[in-house]
């Protein structure tokens, strides 16, 4: 080897070594930890974030200025030891989703198992990407409910997916546990929401020592028959249905046909509480007319409340 080959070796060495480990540093989590986690993939409504034909500012500001938004509220469940992922909620961004996940555990393997919350477009679309014309996945394991299994069954194009063999349906019962690997369990929650094809389920989430409450969509909390600050007081950490922020926040819409507790509902509800018990909170499923997603000063409010905004990438250990 030359002197000037082995200059260039030396420096090629010393560059790679700095670029893993500013990818090793760059997570909040190490890469070598061993621990189960979360990893949020999206804090979107259904439509994603910008929405399709949207005119407003809070999307066109996003295509001005060459920003890609976010992508739709899902999550997924790892195990590093298992080296095995489930996600929860398969998303229209279903594709980019399982690519981050991929890229974080440095594997190649499909989810070990998909969890459905509700037949509502931004929470099983993404199964298609199973499908034939895409991954044509072999059995992907998928846990729904009764009447969220039956409808994917009975209805195309979800019943291709389950002739051919592309994914498995399994069963899900509410407030029956699921041990999924050695450190993680999940037990799906019941929550009243507009049912139009499919019952509505959370999760709590649970390793040998955190527990993780996930309610991307209810209709409010006090049509629920849990009440939800004892819910919370029982959980280390809960991603709450924030997808709106106030009332009349949609224009030449009448918001009772799609109800969501407002945020300033959930922190009116809290006003008083211990800051231990608001920091829990972490606001998930933003609708893209939610200033969360796009204003600072709102962004800023929330948190000096004492509550927290869910961001894509964001770990949540276990």
């Amino acid at each position: 080897m030359s002197a000037k080959q082995l200059i260039y070796f030396v420096l090629w060495g010393w560059i790679m070594g700095v670029s893993i480990g500013c990818n090793q540093f760059s997570s909040n989590k190490p890469i070598q930890e061993k621990d189960p986690y979360i990893m949020v993939l999206g804090t979107a409504q259904d439509a994603g974030y910008p929405q399709a034909a949207c005119k407003k500012s809070c999307c066109i500001s996003l295509y001005a200025n060459g920003q890609t938004g976010d992508y739709v509220s899902s999550i997924a469940l790892i195990d590093p030891i298992a080296d095995a992922y489930f996600i929860i909620d398969a998303t229209p961004d279903f594709k980019h989703q399982i690519h981050k996940v991929q890229d974080k555990m440095r594997t190649q393997h499909l989810p070990k198992g998909i969890l459905i919350t509700h037949a509502h477009i931004g929470h099983y679309t993404g199964l298609m990407e199973l499908g034939r014309e895409a991954i044509g996945a072999d059995s992907t394991p998928v846990y729904a409910m009764p009447r969220m299994r039956a409808f994917l069954k009975n209805n195309g194009p979800w019943s291709q997916l389950v002739a051919l063999g592309n994914i498995k349906l399994n069963d899900l019962t509410a407030d029956s546990l699921i041990q999924l690997t050695p450190d993680i369990s999940i037990t799906p929650i019941s929550v009243p929401h507009r049912d139009e094809y499919s019952e509505t389920v959370g999760y709590e989430i649970k390793s040998n020592s955190k527990k993780v409450l996930f309610i991307p969509d209810i209709d409010k909390w006090n049509k629920w028959d849990r009440a939800i600050k004892h819910i919370v007081k029982t959980a280390d950490i809960a991603l709450l249905d924030g997808t709106f922020y106030q009332d009349g926040e949609i224009s030449g819409r009448n918001m009772a046909d799609i109800p969501h507790p407002f945020v300033q509902e959930t922190m009116e509800l809290y006003e008083g509480s211990q800051e231990e018990e608001k920091n829990k909170i972490h606001f998930i499923h933003l609708n893209h007319t939610n200033p969360l997603l796009w204003d600072k000063t709102t962004r800023d409010y929330v948190i000096d409340q004492g509550f927290n905004i869910a961001y894509t990438d964001q770990i949540i250990p276990l």
